[in-house]
């Protein structure tokens, strides 16, 4: 399923974490991974770096250090996010990045989710991580185990935007 409407894909994105054993083809993941090297970043520096980790026993390790993130064995593969943090605003780039490659995913029809939570000492002596580099976290990705239905339980936008102030409502 090829969703071309970016405001559809923003709309019915959802975090999934049960994937089904299809593999996905090597040119989604680059196209995926290309979606975060086009992000924005503050003074364009650029400064992300992702890991693929694509083979069965890499997504086992990912699973055995993380806290939050035992489901990522079930993925296809998993992007680790790493971010300069001399960059006051390292993890919004690294967001960005992350946001990005998860909608590019999701409009080819890859469910993903991101995972904050895991053993940082482990994965940086694991993958090599050098010191100046950090880590923003790892997204898992993958086809639905199921098929899903995009929909998603949000607060009005009357409770969390304002107008001109904190405080005052803003109108539709």
């Amino acid at each position: 399923m090829a969703l071309t409407s970016v405001s559809n894909v923003i709309r019915t994105k959802l975090d999934v974490r049960n994937y089904s054993p299809k593999e996905v083809p090597w040119e989604d993941k680059l196209s995926i991974l290309d979606a975060g090297r086009m992000a924005g970043s503050g003074m364009n520096s650029q400064h992300w770096r992702f890991i693929l980790l694509d083979k069965r026993e890499d997504l086992q390790k990912l699973a055995d250090i993380s806290i939050t993130g035992k489901w990522v064995s079930g993925a296809n593969f998993a992007v680790v996010v790493l971010t300069d943090s001399r960059y006051a605003w390292h993890l919004l780039d690294a967001g960005r990045a992350i946001t990005n490659m998860m909608l590019e995913a999701w409009s080819r029809g890859i469910v993903s989710c991101i995972c904050t939570g895991y053993n940082e000492e482990a994965l940086r002596n694991w993958l090599k991580i050098p010191p100046t580099l950090a880590v923003a976290g790892f997204v898992g990705f993958g086809y639905p185990a199921k098929r899903i239905i995009g929909r998603k339980n949000r607060m009005p936008l009357e409770q969390i935007a304002y107008y001109g102030r904190f405080g005052e409502p803003i109108k539709r």
